[in-house]
């Protein structure tokens, strides 16, 4: 027979504490604190890549903001969307996202809507690496609001260049 010795709750805390055995706060925590996260991602524009401005792909590649709040009303202006490498887009317009409104920012020129749920980065280069990259939102004083990496092939299953992360 095996006699099992179990200690108080309260002891075995702070023994797993002090052993530095308590489960941290996942890394990307502070993304969920934010009404607006990315929904997804468009990283590769169907078709051979061409970030020629007249005639070109760029604008088939884009990044899904989603307002996941059921009644608060959010302005983009003052967000930041940066890349692993350092490239960034601000948005410097006002586009207010309603509880449960998405804007998608496309690469490429264009007419920003906030009808069509559209802002143009105005930039014919594509920001968003094919293999792998990171993407980061950040609010307008600076913290982070959602942070998302990846890699076509632990994260792209069906490969058509498209991922989503908070449906």
């Amino acid at each position: 027979m095996r006699i099992r010795r179990t200690l108080p709750a309260a002891a075995t805390a702070a023994a797993v504490t002090a052993l530095g055995l308590a489960a941290a706060a996942p890394a990307q925590a502070a993304e969920y604190s934010s009404a607006l996260k990315v929904k997804g991602i468009q990283y590769d524009a169907p078709g051979r890549d061409s970030n020629k401005c007249s005639g070109g792909n760029t604008h088939q590649e884009y990044l899904t903001i989603k307002n996941y709040s059921k009644t608060a009303k959010v302005n983009l202006k003052g967000y930041v969307v940066k890349d692993a490498a350092g490239n960034r887009f601000a948005f410097t317009n006002s586009h207010t996202l309603e509880p449960g409104d998405y804007v998608h920012l496309r690469g490429g020129q264009g007419t920003d809507s906030d009808a069509k749920n559209v802002v143009y980065r105005q930039n014919c280069n594509f920001l968003w690496n094919n293999d792998k990259d990171a993407l980061y939102f950040y609010k307008p004083s600076g913290a982070r609001a959602d942070v998302h990496a990846y890699t076509k092939k632990a994260n792209d299953r069906d490969g058509n260049g498209y991922i989503t992360y908070h449906g």
